[in-house]
């Protein structure tokens, strides 16, 4: 069954919002770009890794991110972890997304 487009335009709109705030919430464990992919797929998060991949790298940009290479195993991998400002960004657009949330059930 195809999806009408202008639907899956809006439902990608929708996404690319809460991927941020998903990203920095998972990410105050550090972890590296596939495991975090892994833990959105798993709570629904759908996303590919050619968005996820320039998202860290953007999110890192603002300040919202650090990163440090591990190299202690066979493959090294970038870690990424929220810093207190994108922990502070993330908590806000929580409790925005919460209050848009009951704005519409209001509705």
């Amino acid at each position: 069954m195809t999806m009408d487009p202008a639907l899956a335009g809006h439902l990608q709109e929708l996404r690319r919002g809460t991927v941020v705030v998903a990203s920095l919430t998972v990410l105050r464990t550090p972890g590296y770009g596939y495991s975090l992919l892994e833990t959105l797929a798993s709570a629904g998060f759908e996303v590919e890794a050619n968005t996820l991949y320039p998202l860290l790298r953007r999110l890192e940009a603002q300040g919202l991110l650090t990163s440090a290479w591990n190299t202690d195993e066979a493959r090294p991998r970038k870690f990424y972890t929220t810093t207190p400002r994108g922990d502070a960004v993330a908590k806000a657009l929580r409790t925005e997304w919460s209050r848009l949330d009951a704005a519409i059930n209001d509705l």
